[in-house]
């Protein structure tokens, strides 16, 4: 069988390309560049990470992030200016959420801050957080007049109706160290653990946290809430699943989860993922990777401008209105222009 030998190494290769697309929903090396780009570039004057972004009207809002970073915008993000807030200079507060509800006002940051303003932004106020509370804050979201819920690292949710005089507890036992926490518009949480080993999910009037098993041996990375209420995953890998679509499930204890989908092996993962207002999905990581389907996760495209960015993206907002920002590291911001 000497005359096989010089076929060994192509054998070996197809066979690799087989298995590689036999194993996943959608695989490749390669991806098309779409034509035209929905996003703009918008330097930042910083070198600070961007984190949160939230706005009180059509044109005015904020985005905060690391090393007490605040900006302000009044031209619905097309360009921001660095604030200042009133904090001891030797704390380097990290600024991971914040919302509004009008003019009322909440940011969140580690270790330990809470602020709140009731006249959108122009002052903040500093309130104490009580010695006990399980964790550190993680998530803020303005309910109104006075009011908001606030979550914690360790999945504690607390509710105030007293601008943060007060505090009830709605959930009576904690997720358990969390790497990732997001709420969806009806108030249901979803939570990622440390180690991305399991997920657990809450809703409101439950007394606790439902632990699932992660659906396959990926390690998780991030997950959230698609348009319809049904979850999103981002495992390591680079994968994506989909949960609620019976075309292509796959029952497992924690539901019916699609097949993983795998647009590109470039080797960088994917660390958020967002439906845009054309109902496009839009997925983010590591390099410069931004991606975008059209057609509910069946094909996907780089997207020009992100490809462009040295930087890796770690959340993609889409907030009322019609704005929608990429948020990267080390100052890099996308805006979206439709």
């Amino acid at each position: 069988m000497a005359f096989l030998r010089p076929l060994r190494p192509l054998l070996s290769l197809a066979l690799s390309l087989v298995l590689a697309f036999g194993l996943t929903g959608c695989v490749t090396t390669g991806l098309p560049t779409a034509a035209a780009s929905p996003w703009q570039s918008v330097p930042l004057d910083t070198r600070s990470n961007p984190l949160d972004v939230a706005f009180t009207s059509t044109d005015h809002g904020f985005l905060v992030g690391s090393n007490r970073l605040i900006m302000e915008t009044d031209d619905g993000g097309a360009s921001w200016q660095e604030r200042a807030l009133d904090l001891p200079e030797e704390e380097n507060f990290r600024l991971i959420s914040i919302d509004f509800r009008g003019d009322e006002g909440w940011i969140v940051g580690q270790p330990g801050l809470l602020l709140h303003s009731d006249d959108a932004g122009k002052s903040w106020s500093r309130l104490l957080l009580d010695t006990k509370l399980p964790g550190e804050p993680y998530l803020v979201t303005a309910q109104g007049p006075n009011s908001a819920e606030l979550a914690t690292n360790v999945g504690a949710v607390y509710r105030t109706a007293d601008a943060g005089s007060s505090w009830q507890a709605l959930v009576g036992d904690a997720a358990g160290a969390i790497r990732d926490l997001r709420r969806s518009p009806m108030g249901d949480y979803v939570s990622v653990s440390s180690l991305g080993n399991f997920f657990a999910t809450w809703e409101p009037g439950q007394p606790a946290w439902q632990v699932h098993q992660r659906v396959s041996s990926q390690r998780l990375q991030s997950m959230g809430f698609q348009p319809d209420g049904h979850l999103w995953m981002v495992a390591r890998g680079a994968q994506l699943r989909f949960d609620g679509d019976p075309s292509t499930a796959e029952t497992t204890e924690s539901g019916d989860w699609s097949k993983p989908v795998i647009p590109i092996t470039n080797g960088y993962g994917y660390l958020d993922m967002a439906w845009d207002p054309r109902g496009a999905i839009w997925t983010g990581g590591g390099n410069g990777t931004l991606l975008v389907s059209n057609d509910a996760g069946a094909s996907w495209q780089r997207d020009p401008v992100g490809s462009e960015q040295p930087t890796n993206f770690s959340r993609i907002v889409f907030a009322p209105g019609g704005k929608g920002f990429v948020l990267g590291e080390r100052g890099v911001l996308l805006r979206w222009v439709g």
